[in-house]
């Protein structure tokens, strides 16, 4: 099971899919800019995103590895790309080896 969020919402360390880029609701200049913008920094349907790094003050900016390259934005900006988040692993007990008698 996945979750879907804008990625302002990740915190350091999530990982997901960019499923949609721009709000398609709005009609202003300013959000078809950014839009475009993010489309131009490789935020495409399908792109594979992790955050790698958040800002000491308010957790802003984010830096995040998109595909292969790496790029930081304000969680503004962040909040026009919903990504469907995969949920943590879980790691299981650690191997521990027994140990074996002299």
């Amino acid at each position: 099971m996945s979750d879907t969020l804008k990625l302002s919402h990740a915190r350091k360390g999530d990982r997901g899919v960019v499923v949609r880029v721009g709000d398609h609701a709005r009609t202003d200049e300013h959000a078809l800019e950014l839009e475009r913008r993010l489309l131009e920094l490789g935020f495409v349907e399908g792109a594979n995103v992790e955050l790698l790094h958040e800002g000491l003050f308010g957790r802003d900016p984010i830096a995040m590895k998109v595909d292969d390259m790496r790029v930081a934005l304000r969680r503004h900006e962040a909040a026009s790309l919903t990504v469907r988040f995969e949920p943590a692993f879980v790691a299981g007990p650690e191997f521990v080896p027994e140990e074996v008698p002299a």
